[in-house]
């Protein structure tokens, strides 16, 4: 049982989801990842965007902002467990965890 103060782990990972969203480029990103064959080029990619997820690189060629800074932006939505990542050889892919957006969306529409 949590006092008024204490957070549940439902509220903490909302928390999370709500600080990775606030970005606009994130929220963007998110997006994007909904449907990745209107937005990267499939015939550059190495895995099927859909099981596996799209390359760091090709989402840093679209934003045009520095790897570092498309790597912390991709490492927060993970966090919040709305993305997953894939090693494929020396590449990270990203791809939407659809369970998990689900599972949240539940969470928040029982939260408030």
């Amino acid at each position: 049982m949590t006092t008024d103060t204490e957070l549940s782990p439902d509220s903490a990972q909302l928390l999370e989801v709500f600080k990775a969203l606030a970005n606009p480029v994130r929220l963007q990103v998110l997006r994007w990842l909904r449907d990745p064959e209107k937005h990267f080029p499939v015939e550059q990619g190495i895995a099927d965007p859909y099981e596996v997820g799209v390359c760091v690189s090709h989402i840093q060629a679209k934003l045009g902002l520095a790897q570092s800074t498309v790597s912390a932006y991709l490492a927060a939505l993970e966090r919040a467990g709305l993305v997953r990542s894939t090693r494929v050889g020396k590449w990270t892919h990203y791809r939407r965890d659809e369970a998990n957006i689900a599972r949240i969306v539940a969470v928040l529409g029982d939260s408030l």
